[in-house]
């Protein structure tokens, strides 16, 4: 027994390799799941040739095939670039990527008279090098989506010289936000003592409402232009609504997202009593009594209903958020977790945070994602019968068919791609639900 006992020792797997064996497992089923379904939904793409009976008063054969070609061209992109994505993570894993990083941002750290005892400061560095690494091999994939296949089927609207000064405008608006929170979120953790994981979790529910406000007043027109829409009969008519219902509207927006792309989009934010409407200017250039009616499919239909779901939605998300500050919190302090992914000798706070939240919440993760697809889809059908309630099922019958005409929709989906990814319910699925409803 003796023997045995010290053979199984000796060949018992070490609990670091069996989690850092366990994340790239975790990964790549994650991978070939999501596969899987794009495969099958790829097959509706090639296969569903004519249009549907069901919609052959409503679509012609020409937008129909556009809009088939269209995806196809994505869904292909997709799996190419999702590949991609896989492998490099899978590389930088395998190869010590993060630990290099880190070694790499304390040598820069050095260089600037900083030592090991600056940690935050290194974990700046650290974030920097990672969003730069990340948007370096990410432009390629970018500019052949937009260049390419936004540019071949006539949405594109951007030219080279706009794409890269708005990319380089991202980045450098997205490290004035990222490394400040960062820093403080990382010295909260540090001083915060054995309840430190109540404060990080309270100061990141404040930074998301201060981004939220002040989001569309001071960083949104850093990228695009936002104007008043115009006193006139379509901003009367959305005010008359609003106020039919008692939605708390305080301004409507234009959006000069024409700069960019022909898609066209609307939507509301704000809290409480100050909600704000967006709409973008390619949704206006052929206002019409049909496509006014668009307001009220674009996921922003103003309604006294939606309010308890936004703020489901929104409670659903703070305790998450504390779920995981609390289990970081505890399983920060376990050493084999680091040393899975090649740190031995020292347990930084930004690396535990990238460690916990990204690999070892993975499969969590994926499981929340799915319930929240699933809680979208019926509040976006509460929506649909709000909007039959006010007698408006017509309309928003016909603009569900002109936003997905003008964004080359394929109105057919996979069952169980759709039951995964779509947040919002299919097309044919809420024509039917309207369709009965007119019947009514």
């Amino acid at each position: 027994m003796g023997m045995w006992a010290s053979l199984d020792a000796k060949w018992e797997m070490p609990a670091e390799k069996r989690i850092f064996g366990a994340v790239l497992l975790f990964s790549w089923t994650v991978y070939l799941w999501e596969s899987f379904l794009a495969q099958r939904q790829r097959r509706i793409y090639k296969t569903t040739t004519h249009v549907p009976p069901e919609l052959g008063q409503i679509m012609d054969s020409e937008t129909f095939e556009k809009s088939r070609l269209y995806q196809l061209d994505k869904s292909t992109f997709s799996f190419w670039s999702g590949l991609y994505s896989e492998i490099e993570g899978t590389l930088i894993l395998l190869f010590g990527g993060i630990p290099y990083l880190w070694r790499l941002s304390g040598r820069f750290c050095g260089y600037a008279g900083f030592g090991p005892e600056y940690e935050i400061t290194q974990s700046l560095v650290f974030l920097l090098l990672a969003t730069l690494f990340s948007a370096l091999t990410g432009l390629p994939w970018s500019l052949y989506n937009t260049f390419v296949i936004e540019e071949k089927h006539g949405f594109n609207q951007q030219t080279l010289g706009f794409f890269m000064k708005d990319a380089v405008k991202k980045f450098v608006v997205t490290q004035c936000i990222l490394l400040p929170v960062s820093s403080l979120l990382l010295y909260i953790i540090k001083i915060g003592g054995d309840y430190f994981f109540i404060y990080a979790w309270l100061f990141t529910l404040v930074v998301s409402l201060v981004l939220v406000t002040i989001y569309a007043d001071y960083i949104a027109p850093l990228f695009d232009k936002f104007t008043p829409l115009p006193e006139g009969k379509l901003k009367q008519e959305i005010e008359v609504m609003a106020k039919s219902i008692d939605f708390p509207l305080t301004k409507v927006y234009v959006v000069e997202g024409s700069k960019r792309s022909s898609h066209s989009n609307a939507y509301f934010y704000g809290f409480f009593k100050n909600k704000r409407i967006v709409l973008f200017d390619t949704l206006l250039e052929e206002y019409s009594v049909l496509n006014k009616d668009i307001l009220e499919e674009s996921g922003m239909e103003p309604r006294k209903d939606g309010e308890g779901d936004s703020e489901e939605i929104k409670a659903k998300v703070k305790m998450n958020s504390f779920l995981c500050f609390f289990l970081f919190a505890v399983l920060i302090g376990r050493k084999e977790l680091f040393a899975a992914f090649g740190f031995h000798t020292s347990q930084p706070t930004l690396i535990g945070l990238l460690i916990i939240f990204q690999f070892i919440f993975s499969p969590y993760n994926e499981v929340l994602s799915f319930c929240l697809t699933v809680l979208s889809r019926r509040f976006e059908f509460q929506a649909d019968a709000f909007a039959k309630k006010l007698g408006k099922a017509k309309d928003l019958y016909s603009a569900l068919i002109k936003l997905n005409k003008d964004n080359l929709g394929f109105p057919v989906s996979d069952w169980l791609f759709s039951m995964w990814h779509y947040s919002h319910p299919p097309l044919l699925e809420r024509l039917q639900a309207l369709e009965n409803s007119k019947q009514d």
